[in-house]
Formats: C-alpha cells, sequence, structure tokens
C-alpha cells in the first residue's frame, strides 16, 4: 500500500523581464511561487530526496517548506485526464452486526479531471465495483501540481554480485 507524502516547495521568480540586461538587473522584481507535489515515499526522509530528485531538473533554487503525510485510499489517473487534481470524499456504507445501524466510514481518493463532475463520475465509475455501497459526499481542487508515483526502476534494489556483471560486461 503506498505511503503519500504531500510536498510543497517555494521559489523565487523573477516577474519584470523589461530590466534584463540593463543596469539594474539586481533589483528585478520576484514573486515567491509555492507548489504542491505529491509523492509515493517509504520515509519523509525518502519523500524529500524524491521531490529533490524531481523537481531539481525543472526548478533550480527551491525549498521544501513542508512535507506531511495524506491519509488517501487511492489515486485515480488517467492519461487523458486533466491537469487539476480533485480530492473526493466517499463515504463506504455497512452495516454493523452488534446494533444492527448502517455505518459510514469515510474514504478520500485523488483524481485528475478537468471539472469536478468529470472526477466525481471518474471516481464512481472505478468505484461501482465496490462490495460495499458509497455514496461520494465531496469533490474538492486541490493544488497538487504533479504526482510522483514509486517506480521500482528508481531503485537499486539488486543484489550486487547482478551489478558487478553488468558493469564488467559494460567495460
Amino acid at each position: 500500500m503506498p505511503n503519500w507524502f504531500l510536498g510543497k516547495i517555494r521559489y523565487q521568480q523573477p516577474i519584470d523581464d523589461a530590466t534584463v540586461g540593463t543596469r539594474n538587473e539586481e533589483f528585478i522584481k520576484q514573486k515567491t511561487v509555492t507548489e504542491a507535489y505529491l509523492v509515493d515515499a517509504v520515509s519523509y526522509t525518502d519523500a524529500e530526496a524524491r521531490l529533490y530528485q524531481e523537481i531539481a531538473a525543472n526548478t533550480p533554487d527551491f525549498d521544501i517548506t513542508n512535507i506531511s503525510r495524506m491519509k488517501l485510499a487511492d489515486v485515480f489517473f488517467n492519461e487523458d485526464g486533466g491537469d487539476i487534481w480533485f480530492k473526493v470524499k466517499a463515504m463506504f456504507i455497512t452495516d454493523d452486526e452488534k446494533t444492527g445501524k448502517q455505518k459510514k466510514s469515510p474514504s478520500l481518493m485523488l483524481v485528475n479531471a478537468e471539472t469536478p463532475k468529470q472526477a466525481y463520475e471518474r471516481v464512481e465509475l472505478s468505484l461501482r465495483t465496490s462490495l460495499d455501497p458509497f455514496e461520494i459526499t465531496d469533490v474538492n481542487t486541490t493544488k497538487i501540481l504533479d504526482i510522483f508515483p514509486f517506480n521500482e526502476e528508481q531503485r537499486n534494489l539488486r543484489p550486487l554480485s547482478e551489478v558487478a556483471e553488468r558493469e564488467t560486461e559494460v567495460a
């Protein structure tokens, strides 16, 4: 089961390009930009390392300002989906055997879509095969720009003998 961490970064971005190349280059106006990313990682340290690894190529000087665990039941990524990530709350309805009453258990999911309606429909379609009945209660826009799921190829967790064999073959 993935461990999702929400990482926030901050960096300075110039907003006045008219003064570039003049004597006033050191007085270029800058605005502070804050962005949020979701990372599947083992720990806070791993999440920080993955954020630096993924974001450093596109954003030169940035600081990680916050990393927090985000409890998600599932993340639905659609290739043809939108750029906006929505947090969807679904309540699963189960019967309590002791009291005979219905019990509602909340579950948070993330989905990319163009509109809240499309996000609702995608989650509803994905949950249609679940055994428990459910109702979707909330669909909220998030500030998440991108998601970095765990990728087995990023890790070098192979036996040392395998790594040594590859190096001798290449040399």
